[in-house]
Protein backbone atom coordinates (compact mmCIF):
# COMPACT_ATOMS: atom_id res chain seq x y z
CA UNK A 1 0.00 0.00 0.00
CA UNK A 2 1.81 3.57 -0.82
CA UNK A 3 2.06 6.08 1.67
CA UNK A 4 -0.96 8.85 1.18
CA UNK A 5 0.03 12.39 2.39
CA UNK A 6 -3.18 14.65 2.40
CA UNK A 7 -2.80 19.10 1.99
CA UNK A 8 -4.79 20.70 4.22
CA UNK A 9 -6.46 22.59 1.64
CA UNK A 10 -5.87 22.60 -1.90
CA UNK A 11 -7.81 23.84 -5.18
CA UNK A 12 -6.63 21.35 -7.40
CA UNK A 13 -7.83 17.64 -7.01
CA UNK A 14 -5.39 15.27 -5.14
CA UNK A 15 -4.06 12.79 -7.01
CA UNK A 16 -5.89 10.09 -5.36
CA UNK A 17 -9.23 11.66 -6.00
CA UNK A 18 -11.08 11.36 -8.83
CA UNK A 19 -14.59 11.36 -10.74
CA UNK A 20 -16.15 8.29 -11.02
CA UNK A 21 -16.45 6.14 -14.06
CA UNK A 22 -19.65 4.17 -14.38
CA UNK A 23 -18.18 2.27 -17.05
CA UNK A 24 -15.85 0.83 -14.72
CA UNK A 25 -15.93 2.02 -10.99
CA UNK A 26 -19.53 1.27 -10.14
CA UNK A 27 -18.92 -2.95 -9.15
CA UNK A 28 -15.80 -1.71 -6.88
CA UNK A 29 -17.91 0.86 -5.60
CA UNK A 30 -20.58 -1.53 -4.52
CA UNK A 31 -18.23 -3.73 -3.19
CA UNK A 32 -16.46 -0.79 -0.96
CA UNK A 33 -20.40 0.40 0.15
CA UNK A 34 -20.60 -3.35 1.18
CA UNK A 35 -17.80 -3.65 3.03
CA UNK A 36 -18.25 -0.21 4.90
CA UNK A 37 -21.31 -0.52 5.85
CA UNK A 38 -21.98 -4.47 6.44
CA UNK A 39 -22.84 -4.13 10.26
CA UNK A 40 -25.98 -2.00 9.20
CA UNK A 41 -26.86 -2.61 5.90
CA UNK A 42 -30.71 -4.35 5.91
CA UNK A 43 -32.24 -6.29 3.12
CA UNK A 44 -33.06 -3.02 0.76
CA UNK A 45 -29.32 -1.93 1.42
CA UNK A 46 -28.45 -5.47 -0.17
CA UNK A 47 -30.96 -4.91 -2.98
CA UNK A 48 -29.49 -1.43 -3.73
CA UNK A 49 -26.03 -3.23 -3.98
CA UNK A 50 -27.52 -5.45 -5.92
CA UNK A 51 -28.75 -3.12 -8.44
CA UNK A 52 -25.56 -1.24 -8.84
CA UNK A 53 -23.89 -4.60 -9.83
CA UNK A 54 -26.58 -5.29 -12.14
CA UNK A 55 -26.37 -1.87 -13.83
CA UNK A 56 -22.52 -2.38 -13.64
CA UNK A 57 -22.99 -5.39 -15.82
CA UNK A 58 -25.51 -3.67 -18.48
CA UNK A 59 -23.73 -1.83 -21.06
CA UNK A 60 -26.69 -0.86 -22.69
CA UNK A 61 -28.02 0.74 -19.24
CA UNK A 62 -24.34 2.57 -18.92
CA UNK A 63 -24.57 4.24 -22.82
CA UNK A 64 -27.72 5.25 -21.51
CA UNK A 65 -27.04 6.26 -18.24
CA UNK A 66 -23.94 8.34 -19.10
CA UNK A 67 -26.08 11.09 -21.05
CA UNK A 68 -29.03 10.92 -17.88
CA UNK A 69 -26.76 10.19 -14.78
CA UNK A 70 -28.59 13.49 -13.07
CA UNK A 71 -31.99 11.90 -13.88
CA UNK A 72 -31.37 8.49 -12.30
CA UNK A 73 -31.34 7.81 -8.58
CA UNK A 74 -28.40 5.26 -8.68
CA UNK A 75 -25.34 6.09 -8.02
CA UNK A 76 -23.75 7.45 -11.62
CA UNK A 77 -22.18 10.48 -10.41
CA UNK A 78 -19.45 11.36 -7.90
CA UNK A 79 -15.89 10.94 -6.49
CA UNK A 80 -13.61 8.00 -5.85
CA UNK A 81 -10.32 7.60 -3.45
CA UNK A 82 -7.98 5.50 -6.06
CA UNK A 83 -4.94 3.96 -4.10
CA UNK A 84 -2.53 1.72 -6.67
CA UNK A 85 -5.37 1.05 -9.12
CA UNK A 86 -7.99 -0.10 -6.08
CA UNK A 87 -11.00 2.01 -5.21
CA UNK A 88 -10.47 2.88 -1.62
CA UNK A 89 -12.94 5.82 -0.93
CA UNK A 90 -15.61 7.40 -2.45
CA UNK A 91 -18.82 9.66 -2.12
CA UNK A 92 -21.60 9.76 -4.38
CA UNK A 93 -23.99 12.46 -5.63
CA UNK A 94 -27.30 11.56 -6.36
CA UNK A 95 -29.76 14.90 -8.19
CA UNK A 96 -33.29 15.63 -6.46
CA UNK A 97 -35.92 18.44 -7.27
CA UNK A 98 -37.26 20.44 -4.68
CA UNK A 99 -39.29 23.14 -5.61
CA UNK A 100 -38.58 22.73 -9.48
CA UNK A 101 -34.75 23.62 -8.11
CA UNK A 102 -31.84 21.26 -8.28
CA UNK A 103 -30.49 19.76 -5.57
CA UNK A 104 -28.05 17.20 -4.46
CA UNK A 105 -27.64 14.12 -1.85
CA UNK A 106 -24.60 13.33 -0.99
CA UNK A 107 -24.56 9.47 -0.20
CA UNK A 108 -22.28 6.53 0.28
CA UNK A 109 -19.37 8.46 1.60
CA UNK A 110 -17.37 5.04 2.16
CA UNK A 111 -13.87 4.94 3.32
CA UNK A 112 -11.81 1.60 2.90
CA UNK A 113 -10.89 0.60 7.02
CA UNK A 114 -7.18 0.47 5.98
CA UNK A 115 -7.49 3.91 5.04
CA UNK A 116 -9.32 5.61 7.66
CA UNK A 117 -8.55 8.76 9.80
CA UNK A 118 -5.95 9.98 6.96
CA UNK A 119 -8.84 12.43 5.84
CA UNK A 120 -10.41 10.99 2.91
CA UNK A 121 -13.75 11.43 3.59
CA UNK A 122 -13.39 15.23 4.39
CA UNK A 123 -11.53 15.58 0.98
CA UNK A 124 -14.41 13.20 -1.13
CA UNK A 125 -17.51 15.28 1.38
CA UNK A 126 -15.46 18.68 0.12
CA UNK A 127 -15.16 17.86 -3.38
CA UNK A 128 -18.88 16.53 -3.83
CA UNK A 129 -20.22 19.53 -2.27
CA UNK A 130 -18.15 21.86 -4.92
CA UNK A 131 -19.67 20.09 -7.95
CA UNK A 132 -22.97 20.71 -6.17
CA UNK A 133 -22.04 24.76 -6.16
CA UNK A 134 -20.97 24.29 -9.31
CA UNK A 135 -24.10 23.38 -10.39
CA UNK A 136 -25.86 25.67 -9.36
CA UNK A 137 -27.60 23.70 -6.69
CA UNK A 138 -30.27 25.55 -4.41
CA UNK A 139 -29.03 22.84 -1.42
CA UNK A 140 -26.66 19.99 -1.08
CA UNK A 141 -28.43 17.54 1.58
CA UNK A 142 -26.80 14.37 3.11
CA UNK A 143 -28.18 12.12 6.18
CA UNK A 144 -25.73 9.95 8.96
CA UNK A 145 -26.95 7.58 11.74
CA UNK A 146 -26.80 9.29 15.13
CA UNK A 147 -23.98 6.54 16.66
CA UNK A 148 -21.36 8.05 14.39
CA UNK A 149 -20.88 10.99 16.09
CA UNK A 150 -17.04 11.07 13.99
CA UNK A 151 -19.30 11.86 11.12
CA UNK A 152 -21.59 13.92 12.35
CA UNK A 153 -18.89 16.64 13.36
CA UNK A 154 -17.05 16.17 10.33
CA UNK A 155 -20.21 17.20 8.13
CA UNK A 156 -20.88 20.02 10.86
CA UNK A 157 -17.23 21.75 10.31
CA UNK A 158 -17.95 21.17 6.44
CA UNK A 159 -21.24 23.62 6.83
CA UNK A 160 -24.02 21.09 7.25
CA UNK A 161 -26.60 21.75 9.80
CA UNK A 162 -29.33 19.10 11.14
CA UNK A 163 -33.18 19.61 9.93
CA UNK A 164 -34.42 16.41 11.40
CA UNK A 165 -33.76 12.95 13.06
CA UNK A 166 -36.04 10.65 11.85
CA UNK A 167 -36.30 7.44 13.42
CA UNK A 168 -36.93 3.66 11.03
CA UNK A 169 -39.31 1.02 13.15
CA UNK A 170 -39.86 -2.19 11.87
CA UNK A 171 -41.48 -5.54 12.84
CA UNK A 172 -43.70 -8.62 10.77
CA UNK A 173 -46.56 -9.20 10.78
CA UNK A 174 -48.47 -11.53 12.59
CA UNK A 175 -51.97 -12.71 12.41
CA UNK A 176 -52.13 -14.00 15.89
CA UNK A 177 -51.20 -11.56 17.83
CA UNK A 178 -53.65 -10.28 20.36
CA UNK A 179 -55.60 -7.38 20.38
CA UNK A 180 -55.65 -5.41 23.49
CA UNK A 181 -58.63 -4.63 25.25
CA UNK A 182 -59.13 -0.98 25.20
CA UNK A 183 -62.21 1.51 24.84
CA UNK A 184 -60.35 2.86 21.63
CA UNK A 185 -62.44 1.35 18.32
CA UNK A 186 -60.30 0.79 15.10
CA UNK A 187 -62.53 1.78 11.89
CA UNK A 188 -61.62 2.41 8.56
CA UNK A 189 -60.26 5.72 8.20
CA UNK A 190 -63.41 8.36 7.48
CA UNK A 191 -63.56 10.71 4.75
CA UNK A 192 -64.08 13.68 7.10
CA UNK A 193 -60.77 12.51 9.13
CA UNK A 194 -59.14 14.18 6.78
CA UNK A 195 -58.54 17.51 7.61
CA UNK A 196 -57.18 16.77 10.75
CA UNK A 197 -54.86 13.67 9.70
CA UNK A 198 -53.65 15.95 7.17
CA UNK A 199 -52.65 18.06 10.23
CA UNK A 200 -50.63 15.78 12.13
CA UNK A 201 -49.16 14.45 8.53
CA UNK A 202 -47.78 17.95 7.90
CA UNK A 203 -46.36 18.11 11.77
CA UNK A 204 -44.78 14.76 11.38
CA UNK A 205 -43.70 14.58 7.88
CA UNK A 206 -42.75 18.26 7.42
CA UNK A 207 -42.27 19.76 3.78
CA UNK A 208 -38.51 20.14 3.80
CA UNK A 209 -37.69 16.40 3.59
CA UNK A 210 -40.77 16.19 0.80
CA UNK A 211 -38.47 16.03 -2.37
CA UNK A 212 -37.08 12.51 -0.78
CA UNK A 213 -40.34 10.59 0.01
CA UNK A 214 -41.48 8.10 -2.68
CA UNK A 215 -44.82 8.74 -1.58
CA UNK A 216 -47.21 11.59 -1.71
CA UNK A 217 -49.62 12.45 0.80
CA UNK A 218 -52.51 13.58 -1.99
CA UNK A 219 -52.41 9.75 -2.59
CA UNK A 220 -53.99 9.51 0.92
CA UNK A 221 -56.95 12.05 0.27
CA UNK A 222 -60.75 11.11 0.05
CA UNK A 223 -62.61 11.88 -3.08
CA UNK A 224 -63.95 10.37 -6.02
CA UNK A 225 -61.21 11.57 -8.50
CA UNK A 226 -58.39 10.18 -6.00
CA UNK A 227 -59.96 6.13 -5.74
CA UNK A 228 -60.13 6.64 -9.62
CA UNK A 229 -56.53 7.28 -10.29
CA UNK A 230 -55.31 4.36 -7.39
CA UNK A 231 -58.12 2.36 -9.42
CA UNK A 232 -55.91 2.57 -12.56
CA UNK A 233 -52.23 2.42 -10.85
CA UNK A 234 -53.95 -0.35 -9.01
CA UNK A 235 -52.62 0.67 -5.94
CA UNK A 236 -54.18 -0.67 -2.88
CA UNK A 237 -54.10 1.21 0.24
CA UNK A 238 -55.08 0.54 3.12
CA UNK A 239 -55.70 3.09 6.00
CA UNK A 240 -57.59 2.92 9.54
CA UNK A 241 -58.69 5.37 12.32
CA UNK A 242 -58.56 5.11 16.06
CA UNK A 243 -61.26 6.75 17.52
CA UNK A 244 -63.01 7.36 21.53
CA UNK A 245 -66.31 8.28 21.74
CA UNK A 246 -66.18 9.84 18.07
CA UNK A 247 -63.05 11.84 18.90
CA UNK A 248 -59.99 10.73 16.38
CA UNK A 249 -56.74 10.32 18.16
CA UNK A 250 -54.74 8.83 15.35
CA UNK A 251 -54.54 7.11 11.77
CA UNK A 252 -52.48 4.94 9.98
CA UNK A 253 -51.61 4.54 6.30
CA UNK A 254 -50.54 1.60 4.43
CA UNK A 255 -49.06 2.36 0.74
CA UNK A 256 -47.55 -0.65 -0.71
CA UNK A 257 -44.67 -0.47 -3.32
CA UNK A 258 -43.28 -3.81 -3.63
CA UNK A 259 -40.32 -3.45 -1.57
CA UNK A 260 -39.52 -6.05 0.83
CA UNK A 261 -40.41 -3.71 3.87
CA UNK A 262 -44.30 -1.71 3.31
CA UNK A 263 -44.17 1.53 4.81
CA UNK A 264 -46.91 2.52 6.85
CA UNK A 265 -47.72 6.19 7.59
CA UNK A 266 -48.77 7.09 11.25
CA UNK A 267 -50.65 10.39 12.19
CA UNK A 268 -51.54 10.65 15.86
CA UNK A 269 -52.66 13.71 18.59
CA UNK A 270 -49.33 14.49 19.89
CA UNK A 271 -50.32 14.27 23.64
CA UNK A 272 -52.99 11.78 23.57
CA UNK A 273 -52.62 9.18 20.86
CA UNK A 274 -49.92 7.06 21.67
CA UNK A 275 -52.11 4.17 23.30
CA UNK A 276 -54.29 5.02 20.01
CA UNK A 277 -51.32 4.22 17.65
CA UNK A 278 -50.45 1.10 19.85
CA UNK A 279 -53.73 -0.34 19.01
CA UNK A 280 -53.52 0.83 15.48
CA UNK A 281 -50.10 -0.50 14.60
CA UNK A 282 -51.04 -4.18 16.33
CA UNK A 283 -54.24 -4.11 14.05
CA UNK A 284 -52.23 -3.40 11.32
CA UNK A 285 -49.54 -6.72 12.23
CA UNK A 286 -52.75 -8.74 12.62
CA UNK A 287 -54.19 -7.56 8.77
CA UNK A 288 -51.31 -6.64 6.76
CA UNK A 289 -50.07 -11.15 6.89
CA UNK A 290 -49.51 -11.06 3.36
CA UNK A 291 -46.22 -8.95 4.03
CA UNK A 292 -42.83 -10.42 4.96
CA UNK A 293 -42.00 -7.31 7.09
CA UNK A 294 -43.60 -3.56 8.06
CA UNK A 295 -41.50 -0.44 8.07
CA UNK A 296 -42.48 2.95 9.67
CA UNK A 297 -40.22 5.92 9.66
CA UNK A 298 -41.32 8.58 12.47
CA UNK A 299 -39.20 11.30 13.91
CA UNK A 300 -37.18 10.91 16.04
CA UNK A 301 -38.35 10.48 20.21
CA UNK A 302 -41.82 10.82 19.75
CA UNK A 303 -44.43 7.90 20.06
CA UNK A 304 -41.37 5.43 21.05
CA UNK A 305 -43.73 3.50 23.70
CA UNK A 306 -46.32 3.19 21.07
CA UNK A 307 -44.03 1.48 18.69
CA UNK A 308 -42.59 -0.94 21.53
CA UNK A 309 -45.84 -1.71 22.97
CA UNK A 310 -46.61 -2.82 19.30
CA UNK A 311 -43.68 -4.89 18.83
CA UNK A 312 -42.04 -2.72 16.69
CA UNK A 313 -37.97 -2.62 16.52
CA UNK A 314 -35.25 0.47 15.84
CA UNK A 315 -33.84 -0.23 12.97
CA UNK A 316 -31.66 3.24 12.86
CA UNK A 317 -31.97 6.96 13.43
CA UNK A 318 -30.80 9.12 10.42
CA UNK A 319 -29.94 12.60 11.44
CA UNK A 320 -30.36 14.92 7.89
CA UNK A 321 -28.36 17.83 7.25
CA UNK A 322 -28.52 20.47 4.70
CA UNK A 323 -25.68 22.57 3.60
CA UNK A 324 -27.37 26.23 1.51
CA UNK A 325 -25.29 27.90 -1.01
CA UNK A 326 -23.29 29.91 1.60
CA UNK A 327 -21.21 27.08 2.51
CA UNK A 328 -19.60 27.50 -0.77
CA UNK A 329 -17.59 30.48 0.80
CA UNK A 330 -16.36 28.63 3.38
CA UNK A 331 -14.80 25.99 1.75
CA UNK A 332 -11.70 27.25 1.17
CA UNK A 333 -11.34 27.84 4.58
CA UNK A 334 -11.70 23.82 5.72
Amino acid sequence: MSSVILPVTTKEPHPHLRAMNIFRDLSAVADLIELCFADTMDNDGQRYIADMRRASRDNGFLQWAAHMSENVTLPLTGFVWEDDGRIVGNASLIPFREGGKRIFLIANIAVHPEYRRRGIARLLTRRAMQYGWDKKAAAIWLHVRDDNPGALHLYQELGFEEIARRTTWVTRPDPHLPQPFSDIQIVPRHPRFWIQQQDWLRRLHPDTLAWYRSFNFNSLRPGLMNWLYLFFVDVNIKQWAAVRGGDLLATLSWIPHGGRMEPLIAAANERYGAEALAQLLIHARRELTGQSRLSLEHPSGEMTEAFLAAGFTERRTLIWMRAKPATKSSLSRI
